[in-house]
């Protein structure tokens, strides 16, 4: 398992990384908006469409060669990315490193999901979901560091340093393969499970909640509070800690109390991000900082709780010789829609700031964090947390409707894997 959960580690600080790293980088490459947004979208998008690829080849290939093979490509993408002489170099080292971050991911939860079951699955995707919640958490900060103390190409280099011992150790992990996987791309069956997209859809809200200001905080601190990429990474530690200890606190709640399901810490997450998102409205250049700190933490437990969690119930839902493909689906429903909400959200803050700044030039650099124009990004940042909280309780909405349709005997009937496993409540 440390093998494992060394690997993954470094996922979340590459993207939460990346981003503490665009106004360095901007002030090196270029301020383009466009080519900023892409260096953190493109990993993104890639990790989204690949864990299809991966999900279904991982059944075939097996899911040690599938998390062996992605360790590989990061180390060469993190090298390209370290080395790159422009923002479009930069943008496609960062798009092949999230092919190989889809492989790590895929792999890794499939291992973990064939070789656990039971209380000791749970615990299993608990470690899981607090190492993703480390990297989360530690992200900002090491990242800020190093860019304060070797540029923000440092930061790439670490990622292809700490990712050696994984790619070695890989040998002693278990290979998994099953050979009787069906020929086709994906198994529908699973998005007809209620239970399986239930779960699968938690991470898509936390997108919208939670990832898109992990993503671009940092920014809005620059560009608010005139704040340093080490100092915004410090001012992050309420907002990144509490994914730390999240998962390992939902885990011993499920696992402790009869009455508290993983479902129960779905709803208490989705309710966490919500009161999160709407406390993002006293960020502003006249209202204290101290007044962040409750409304940080409560999008870091909201976005916690479910980690790991979420995995292993979505998993337990299905066939055990579907769990790459599910695997799959599950990482991209969660990247797919970080790649298109944050996206969206950079979209809207600098056209938003275009709207108050006539200047072009100057509107481009406020809304990559340049400061001196708090108020502008101020005011556009404000309709947009609206907006998030709105959609974060649509999608509570949804995942409640699924909930409620997975615990229908008739339904249950003839679930994908119902035979193979224990239903997931």
């Amino acid at each position: 398992m440390p093998v494992l959960l060394l690997a993954v580690f470094v996922m979340p600080i590459s993207i939460s990384g990346t981003a503490i790293a665009l106004p360095s980088i901007a002030d090196d490459l270029g301020s383009s908006p466009t080519g900023l947004q892409w260096i953190v979208n493109a990993f993104n998008a890639t990790f989204a469409v690949f864990t299809l690829f991966w999900g279904v080849f991982s059944d075939r290939l097996g899911y040690r060669r599938t998390f062996t093979i992605g360790i590989a490509t990061i180390v060469v993408a993190s090298l390209l990315s370290a080395v790159a002489s422009s923002l479009g170099m930069l943008v496609v080292a960062r798009a092949l490193a999230g092919v190989g971050g889809a492989a790590v991911f895929t792999g890794a939860a499939a291992i973990l999901s064939n070789a656990y079951a039971g209380p000791a699955r749970t615990r299993a995707f608990a470690f899981f979901g607090t190492t993703i919640g480390l990297g989360l958490a530690l992200g900002p900060t090491i990242s800020g560091a190093l860019v304060s103390a070797a540029g923000w190409r440092g930061i790439f280099v670490a990622y292809a340093v700490v990712l050696v011992a994984p790619l070695v150790g890989a040998a002693v992990l278990p290979h998994v393969r099953h050979d009787d996987v069906r020929r086709r791309l994906i198994d529908v069956s699973l998005l007809r499970n209620p239970r399986f997209l239930g779960y699968a859809l938690v991470p898509v809200a936390a997108a919208v909640g939670y990832v898109t200001m992990l993503s671009y905080l940092p920014v809005a601190l620059s560009a608010i509070h005139g704040m340093s990429a080490g100092t915004a990474g410090l001012f992050m530690l309420p907002m990144t800690i509490p994914v730390l200890l999240g998962p390992a606190i939902a885990a011993r709640l499920v696992d402790r109390h009869e009455r508290v399901t993983p479902m129960t810490m779905m709803y208490a997450s989705l309710g966490s991000m919500v009161l999160g998102d709407l406390g993002l409205l006293l960020l502003g250049p006249d209202i204290g900082l101290a007044w962040l700190v409750l409304p940080l933490i409560l999008l870091g437990f909201g976005f916690g709780f479910p980690i790991g969690l979420v995995d292993g119930e979505a998993l337990a839902s299905v066939a055990p010789h579907l769990s790459g493909t599910a695997a799959g689906v599950v990482n991209f429903l969660r990247l797919g829609s970080e790649a298109i909400v944050v996206g969206l959200y950079a979209a809207a803050i600098t056209a938003l700031i275009g709207a108050r700044i006539p200047d072009a030039a100057t509107a481009d650099r406020v809304a990559a964090g340049g400061s001196g124009n708090a108020a502008a990004y101020a005011d556009a940042l404000h309709p947009v947390v609206v907006v998030m909280a709105v959609v974060v309780v649509a999608m509570t909405v949804l995942i409640a409707v699924l909930d409620r349709a997975a615990r229908r005997p008739e339904r249950r009937v003839g679930m994908p894997g119902a035979a193979d496993c224990a239903p997931a409540t």
